[in-house]
């Protein structure tokens, strides 16, 4: 057995946005043994339903602890999930979208290795992807790498010789692999959500980039996605 998927019951922290890849990086992190404390950010997203999802997630994946942080990042704004700007809707293009929040996971990694090193964890997941996603540049492996580095340099854990692993299960997955695991580990896509711009029905929009993305990775594994979808 590899190193990678050993079992484990050390303690581990998990970034749970409430989306399906950060569902189904919870659920392979708890599949390897791991004592899994999440942590999600209120960071003034359009809608509620994204921090809704999450919390029923950690519930049903009975995760050790559940903290939701709050950040408004609407006082910055320079993103659609955080400012009076449209959310586009004609499909995924080759630019950084306007759906990019500026440095969102570098932010956010930096709150949930603090988060980690409060519980003595060393391993930190995160439901980053590089192959099916809008282009965000703190998606890339690059990214990954030069923040754990910077958190064994920053962080008393780190010098003192116990690193934190940045575990990134999808990375190198397409949309229609994570919907596979997704399956695989028994969860329900419904549980998540990562519509941008819900309906005013509740569901979700179906035309965002997430959830085009989304809904190609569920069609291309041959797979129902029980999502309710306006479109």
């Amino acid at each position: 057995m590899s190193e990678r998927n050993r079992p484990s019951s050390d303690p581990a922290v998990i970034l749970l946005s409430g989306g399906l890849d950060s569902m189904v990086t919870a659920a392979i992190a708890r599949e390897r043994g791991h004592r899994l404390h999440a942590l999600t950010i209120d960071y003034g997203q359009r809608h509620v339903r994204e921090l809704q999802s999450a919390r029923a997630i950690a519930e049903r994946l009975g995760l050790e602890r559940h903290v939701e942080l709050p950040l408004d990042l609407r006082r910055f704004g320079g993103s659609a999930l955080t400012d009076n700007i449209d959310v586009p809707k004609s499909g995924v293009g080759d630019e950084i979208p306007v759906t990019y929040v500026p440095a969102r996971n570098l932010v956010f990694l930096a709150l949930t290795t603090a988060f980690a090193e409060s519980v003595a964890a060393r391993s930190i997941f995160i439901g980053v992807n590089a192959l099916d996603y809008s282009g965000y540049p703190d998606c890339r492996p690059e990214f990954i790498a030069s923040f754990a580095e910077t958190a064994r340099l920053g962080t008393r854990q780190g010098i003192e010789g116990q690193p934190f692993r940045i575990e990134t299960p999808l990375q190198h997955m397409t949309k229609a692999d994570i919907a596979r695991e997704c399956v695989r580990l028994g969860l329900d896509p419904a549980w998540s959500w990562s519509c941008y711009d819900p309906a005013p029905d509740g569901k979700a929009c179906g035309l965002c980039d997430s959830c085009r993305l989304r809904r190609k990775g569920f069609a291309d594994a041959g797979l129902a996605d029980t999502t309710a979808y306006a479109e």
